[in-house]
């Protein structure tokens, strides 16, 4: 008489395989891809020094007094009267722009902690390529004091410096590739991954002559701001790896 193995003693076949195909999955999975031979990794810069051509001068009026609607009103009054005296000077010029800033009216205390007064400051900045404009316009607005003067790359100049030097690297790049394949002595190369960056300028500061306007006799009132751009370079960043080719 034939005898067919019971289901108990299958279990410990069963068992014996899944785990048999549980290590062969395991042992799959921590085996090492396959090595790319062949493979060479470098970058190529591109770097030109270039002069600041956008500046930003920042103006403010300070005004106190006992009630707050008061402070408001003299601040607006003096910004006001700057932004149509700015807008006149700017006005059918692309180098220069005028705009308002922050306005703030707070209140000061006692040693009681009490409201003793009310304090209030305004802005008015002029921003562009003109800095010469800029400067003059400066001068003229004697209602307002500078508080700050920055300088920076106009957008139009970045762009056409980045695409210029983009080139300029990526050829580079293409260059140091062709020549890197030669000395390994191999016929020529393909791209694997490529990335491109650039680097914000690391312009040199530039200390501002007049960091407030000057109140003295000996300077006249209308004198243009004294402004002098820093330099920096731009730099284009090609990095990837090539495929040598036999």
């Amino acid at each position: 008489m034939t005898r067919f193995p019971s289901r108990l003693n299958r279990l410990p076949l069963l068992a014996a395989s899944a785990m048999l195909a549980l290590g062969a999955a395991s042992a799959h999975a921590d085996a090492p891809g396959p090595l790319r031979h062949n493979v060479v990794n470098f970058s190529a810069t591109a770097t030109e020094e270039l002069t600041q051509d956008w500046m930003t001068v920042t103006l403010h009026a300070q005004r106190d007094g006992t009630h707050a609607a008061e402070v408001q009103r003299t601040l607006r009054e003096t910004v006001d009267a700057a932004l149509t005296e700015a807008r006149k000077l700017a006005q059918g010029q692309d180098g220069m722009r005028v705009r308002t800033g922050s306005f703030n009216v707070h209140p000061r205390y006692s040693n009681q902690g009490r409201i003793a007064g009310w304090y209030g400051s305004a802005q008015v900045v002029l921003e562009g390529t003109d800095t010469a404009r800029i400067a003059q316009a400066v001068g003229k607005l004697n209602m307002l004091q500078v508080g700050q003067v920055s300088y920076g790359l106009s957008r139009q100049l970045r762009e056409q410096q980045e695409a210029a030097l983009t080139a300029q690297a990526i050829r580079q790049f293409r260059d140091r590739a062709g020549q890197l394949a030669r000395e390994f002595g191999f016929k020529g190369y393909s791209l694997g991954e490529v990335a491109v960056s650039s680097t914000d300028p690391g312009f040199e500061a530039r200390p501002v002559m007049m960091a407030m306007r000057a109140k003295s006799a000996e300077m006249a009132a209308d004198a243009p701001l004294p402004v002098e751009p820093g330099k920096g370079v731009l730099s284009v960043t090609v990095s990837g790896q090539i495929v040598l080719t036999p």
